[in-house]
């Protein structure tokens, strides 16, 4: 037993601990923290929607919280990432983004992108963009392989709507382009 109930004139005193144990506890709890991953898939959902007043399509990326720190970091030397509402990372997701998520036309020279900015909520940051688009998407490619390089198994789901088109892409390693 851990410790010893002792007793004072047939009542119980108190509950003796021996604290040598408790570092090993201590340390037994963090090491099964740090193993429970928070979410068992990687996945990130795109919605892609021609805005024909503005003649652009409007962009929001969703994207798990975590997993964009751990791309962050490992795209900026190992530094560590909190992605919050009012933090100064903007620079940084715009970058990361700006790689990973590409329009190109049938002569492969990639659309402008504008990045809005990014929004976070509970376990997950919206990261919002605007590409100028005219004409038809007849050539066109997308690439979508955010978080691909950290995780094996990531998969980015992307809906594109287009006049009225509807159409859905599954992007993944050895997939992360296709074609419009």
């Amino acid at each position: 037993m851990f410790g010893k109930l002792f007793f004072r004139g047939g009542r119980r005193k108190g509950f003796i601990f021996p604290f040598f144990f408790l570092p090993s506890l201590l340390s037994s709890f963090l090491l099964l923290l740090s193993l429970t991953p928070k979410h068992e898939y990687h996945v990130s959902v795109t919605h892609m929607q021609y805005n024909p007043s503005a003649r652009s399509f409007e962009v929001s990326i969703r994207i798990f919280t975590d997993d964009l720190e751990r791309a962050l970091a490992q795209s900026n030397n190992g530094q560590r990432f909190i992605v919050r509402n009012d933090d100064k990372n903007d620079p940084f997701v715009e970058k990361y983004i700006r790689k990973a998520f590409v329009l190109s036309d049938a002569q492969k020279r990639p659309a402008e992108i504008r990045y809005v900015g990014k929004e976070q909520e509970e376990d997950a940051t919206w990261i919002y963009l605007e590409i100028p688009f005219q004409g038809k998407l007849e050539g066109y490619k997308l690439r979508n392989e955010a978080l691909m390089e950290v995780f094996d198994d990531q998969v980015n789901m992307t809906n594109l709507k287009f006049t009225s088109d509807k159409k859905t892409f599954l992007f993944k390693k050895g997939q992360s382009v296709h074609m419009l």
